[in-house]
């Protein structure tokens, strides 16, 4: 098992959640966080440190998130890791209250 960053994280990337992972599993994408699946020791000290609960373990991922479990393991292979917290992305807080945020998800 290991954890996975949701639809939550588009456009916002809080980095609480990299400043508490003991292993540094974190990758980082332009306006997006994932988790990689093989760094990850499932220790969970992430989920709460996320403001906008865009974490979950990969067993309770919402069924109409599924799709970001082979995301996160995806973009982790191409991703550099995020070993410290920096700033959330400037509107991060306008785009905390928005969903269905796929199509802005950045991958380059």
């Amino acid at each position: 098992m290991t954890f996975v960053v949701t639809e939550s994280c588009i456009r916002c990337k809080h980095t609480d959640c990299v400043e508490a992972c003991p292993v540094d599993a974190f990758r980082e994408g332009p306006n997006f966080l994932v988790i990689d699946p093989d760094a990850c020791i499932d220790c969970g000290v992430c989920v709460p440190e996320c403001p906008v609960e865009a974490i979950y373990d990969e067993s309770d991922v919402p069924a109409d998130m599924r799709s970001y479990v082979a995301l996160n393991t995806e973009l982790a292979a191409i991703w550099e890791p995020i070993v410290q917290k920096k700033e959330a992305l400037p509107d991060a807080d306008d785009w905390s209250r928005v969903k269905d945020k796929f199509a802005h998800l950045e991958r380059e």
